[in-house]
């Protein structure tokens, strides 16, 4: 009963912090004059597909672990190609 919760706990802090460097990424290159239209356009789209997404994982009996999961892939797949085009 205990590891899933402790599972969770630790998956939903992780979230918050690679989001935190997501947005921070994006910050400075929209900052900097380096965001583009596209990167903006990609960071709304991104959002609404996520959150349907999200949406549809509850309706249809998902947990919030699943959820957690889900958002997380999105957010890790930022990290990677953000850190490319910094390089």
């Amino acid at each position: 009963m205990l590891l899933p919760l402790i599972k969770l706990a630790n998956d939903t802090a992780m979230l918050a912090v690679e989001s935190q460097i997501v947005i921070w990424v994006r910050l400075s290159q929209a900052a900097t004059g380096r965001g583009s239209a596209s990167e903006s356009m990609l960071m709304v789209t991104e959002k609404v597909s996520a959150f349907a997404e999200a949406s549809l994982t509850i309706a249809t009996g998902g947990s919030a672990h699943k959820v957690v999961k889900g958002y997380r892939k999105r957010v890790r797949a930022n990290v990677k190609r953000l850190g490319r085009s910094r390089s």
